[in-house]
């Protein structure tokens, strides 16, 4: 059981490390490092993660269509629901 576990988790590790390259002349370095990983394996911490250029934007070209989209089709759903009287809502009247 004990060798199952560490070959999981052998590649558990091995399907998330990437690998780093950087050649910058003389001086290349060449790293695995884990998604996970804050420092490596000598101590040194990582570089800076590659930043997505307009990632805000990005997000919001995503998000937003389909939430405009999810609230049409639950509109649509809520009224075809009332339609058929499946579900209505109960008028209260707050006459007290």
């Amino acid at each position: 059981m004990a060798s199952l576990a560490g070959r999981l988790s052998r590649a558990f590790f091995i399907r998330n490390t990437a690998t780093l390259s950087r050649n910058t002349g003389p001086n290349s370095v060449n790293a695995i490092f884990s998604r996970t990983a804050v420092s490596t394996t000598s101590g040194a911490v990582p570089p800076k993660p590659v930043k997505v250029p307009f990632g805000l934007t990005r997000m919001a070209i995503v998000v937003v269509p389909f939430l405009y989209v999810g609230n049409l089709i639950s509109k649509n759903f809520a009224a075809l629901l009332e339609e058929h009287e499946i579900f209505v809502p109960d008028d209260d009247d707050d006459d007290d």
